[in-house]
């Protein structure tokens, strides 16, 4: 007669799978099914790449804007003359620059000031078409002012200034199409020799579309010596300082008709926008996120339905509910860090050739690449909940017995 060799009472523990066996059975769709799990992985890729991009780009195209504000300078302020009632131009007093120079924060002031003149390539040009360029008379240090460069000859100096000899903003030389200096063009009646060609002023648009010619040279064009914008730094701890008390000096007996801006908030206001967009972009990774995770959990449940006889195999070999649960909970999560993995290598390189075409320094958010590989684990969990129980609540015999 047999006896019961389990001594009475006594409960046998269920053998507990280790880790290795774990990561085997989550790896076991990739050797059994590998076209299916690439592409039930493909969508969490695309998630996950996508909130690499539209953050690592922004970031990239930040760091490359804080790159321009260390060379430009967010130290730089603009003051203008209100236009008059019908819109008419407005100018400073004479001795504006001299008066800015006073305020003890101040670094660097310069000027320019609109001749009202016309620049054409040629005197074949008729009278009506002026190409929208503006001529104006500049101080010999607005480009250091500004922390602008020549990109080829030279910026007026004392000897030119007094010549009839003008330098091009980047635009305009474009416009004229002059590509080097020592060609000439017509202001009026009068013409000039271009002596050199700048750079692209981002702080300063305004200079880019411009012909500059020397502040004394600007008489023969009727020029009568008064400002219309001054450009000046100031010490960056001051700078609000300076911008509150700057139209009354500028314009003592009419402060109100002076208008101080600073140009680097037009980039900010830029930044901000670039923002807005990388907001709704994130809302698309999101969504790609929702669309892989589905087809995860699609993939998952069809899975469970064509493994019956495996999962009753398992049962009837001892295996509790416990572990059928964690095996396809383990295969989902599996499935969608691989797939999240592959996202961030897709999204780190579409971030550096993105930057790399744009000659920024590639930037990659660190928290956002852990965040992503989180984002695709936790989709993993959410998407193997529901196949994982379904599969442990298949009895022995309903799975063997399955067709």
């Amino acid at each position: 007669m047999l006896r019961n060799p389990t001594p009475t009472g006594l409960k046998l523990k269920p053998t507990r799978l280790s880790l290795t066996d774990l990561l085997l059975l989550g790896l076991s769709p990739l050797r059994t099914r590998p076209l299916r799990a690439v592409l039930s992985a493909l969508g969490i890729s695309i998630g996950i790449a996508t909130l690499v991009v539209v953050t690592g780009i922004p970031a990239s195209s930040r760091a490359a804007l804080m790159e321009e504000f260390a060379a430009l300078g967010t130290n730089l302020l603009r003051a203008e003359a209100a236009p008059g009632a019908n819109n008419e131009a407005a100018s400073l007093p004479p001795d504006s620059v001299a008066m800015v120079e006073r305020i003890d924060p101040t670094e660097k002031v310069s000027a320019v000031a609109n001749t009202h003149a016309v620049v054409r390539r040629s005197d074949r040009i008729p009278d009506s078409e002026t190409s929208g360029l503006t001529v104006l008379a500049s101080k010999l240090n607005l480009l250091d002012t500004l922390n602008g460069h020549v990109h080829t000859g030279t910026f007026l100096n004392e000897a030119t200034e007094k010549f009839p000899t003008v330098v091009l903003g980047h635009i305009a030389a474009t416009r004229l199409g002059i590509t080097a200096p020592d060609a000439q063009v017509r202001i009026n009646d009068t013409w000039f020799t271009v002596i050199g060609i700048l750079d692209p002023l981002p702080l300063a648009p305004e200079i880019e579309r411009s012909a500059l010619v020397g502040w004394d040279a600007a008489k023969q064009l009727g020029f009568d010596q008064r400002p219309t914008v001054l450009y000046l730094r100031a010490q960056e701890a001051a700078i609000d300082d300076v911008r509150a008390v700057l139209p009354p000096t500028v314009y003592p007996q009419q402060p109100s008709q002076v208008r101080v801006s600073r140009p680097s908030d037009a980039l900010t206001a830029k930044r901000l926008t670039e923002n807005t967009f990388s907001a709704l972009m994130l809302g698309l990774a999101g969504v790609a996120l929702l669309v892989g995770g589905i087809g995860v959990a699609n993939t998952m449940v069809i899975s469970v339905l064509e493994r019956k006889r495996e999962i009753g195999l398992r049962r009837a070999l001892g295996a509790n509910r416990g572990q059928v649960r964690t095996q396809f909970l383990t295969e989902s999560v599996v499935l969608c860090l691989l797939g999240g993995v592959a996202g961030v290598l897709l999204g780190l390189i579409g971030t550096a050739g993105y930057a790399a075409v744009h000659d920024w320094p590639a930037v990659i958010p660190i928290e956002m690449v852990l965040a992503g590989l989180a984002a695709a684990v936790l989709t993993g969990v959410v998407a193997g909940v529901y196949p994982a129980v379904r599969a442990s609540r298949l009895t022995p015999t309903e799975a063997l017995a399955a067709p």
